[in-house]
């Protein structure tokens, strides 16, 4: 067992995530609402939305819309999702105020490449070496490379570690044809096919091969096993973890209607706080912008925590 990482560092990305997939619409000014709310509770990373085709992820039509309109929060890193030039030259209009970061995003499973981005994985490593050299162009360090469907997939069943390394190999020889340096890794678990020891069994696996790589995880709680993902992860050192308020989300090309999100990130900061782990985030504060986000799409969503309370605010009715 590895030491437990002193602080955890929690990527939001309720607003990008959860707007893709509900039907909507939901208005622009919701939109900001949510994440200038969430910028408020001590948050420093914010994935704000998407600029993707606007056919198929309707509810990211006005993407540049709600980048024009929230207020920055000093310290806190806005972020996008594109994955294309076309969706990059739309990004780069808001150079000042978003945070540009570039990634190889690579899929474990080729019939999730396919049915996500219509490619194959050979075409999906062409289309990343050409995103690649178009990141450097612009000045745009390329350090990530991320893996989808990393722990399974619905298409294509269970995905073995070794197919993992061998993915993130093909990022790393593509990274090192155009000459960036990867500092990170980030796995996903997109169709929630993860239980405790195969997160350890594929942290493990990649470990071996890259001990001194920082790995970060987003993992979707389809099957109710986020929370015991994260804390299997906690235990091996793991400081980095994607998640979405309220469970905010799903995946629109899973082929599973109305799975769950990626882990609520109100739930992920209560079992860090439980653990002795340090977040930087104000619990109860992310738990009313919850609440707000419930309000916004109007209907429940999977985080128990947003109904049930905090345990601090008990422990103090408790302590009176």
């Amino acid at each position: 067992m590895t030491d437990l990482p002193r602080h955890v560092d929690v990527h939001e990305e309720g607003p990008r995530e959860g707007f893709q997939i509900e039907p909507g619409p939901i208005p622009t000014a919701d939109k900001i609402k949510l994440i200038e709310a969430l910028a408020e509770t001590g948050l420093h990373h914010i994935q704000a939305c998407s600029f993707v085709n606007t056919r198929l992820v309707p509810g990211w039509a006005d993407a540049e819309a709600v980048v024009e309109g929230f207020k920055p929060k000093p310290g806190v890193d806005y972020t996008a999702l594109w994955f294309n030039s076309n969706g990059l030259e739309r990004a780069l209009a808001y150079r000042e105020k978003l945070t540009m970061t570039g990634s190889i995003s690579l899929t474990a499973s080729e019939g999730f490449t396919r049915k996500n981005l219509n490619r194959s994985h050979e075409e999906n490593l062409a289309a990343m070496r050409k995103q690649t050299a178009l990141h450097l162009s612009h000045g745009i360090a390329v350090k990530r490379i991320g893996v989808m469907a990393a722990f399974g997939c619905n298409y294509q069943g269970d995905i073995s570690p070794e197919q993992v390394v061998k993915t993130l190999e093909d990022g790393m020889a593509i990274a090192a044809e155009a000459g960036a340096k990867i500092e990170f890794f980030s796995l996903a678990d997109t169709m929630g096919w993860a239980i405790p020891p195969r997160i350890e069994r594929v942290i493990g696996t990649v470990r071996a091969k890259w001990p001194e790589m920082r790995i970060g995880l987003h993992l979707h709680d389809t099957r109710g096993q986020a929370v015991a993902n994260a804390h299997a992860a906690l235990k091996m050192g793991i400081d980095q973890f994607d998640s979405t308020v309220g469970g905010l989300g799903g995946c629109p090309f899973a082929g599973q209607k109305g799975a769950a999100g990626n882990i609520c990130t109100e739930e992920l900061v209560l079992l860090c706080e439980e653990m002795g782990i340090e977040t930087g985030v104000d619990l109860d504060a992310l738990i009313e912008v919850g609440r707000m986000a419930e309000e916004i799409v109007g209907h429940v969503l999977p985080s128990e925590l947003i109904h049930a309370g905090s345990l601090g605010a008990f422990r103090r009715v408790a302590a009176e």
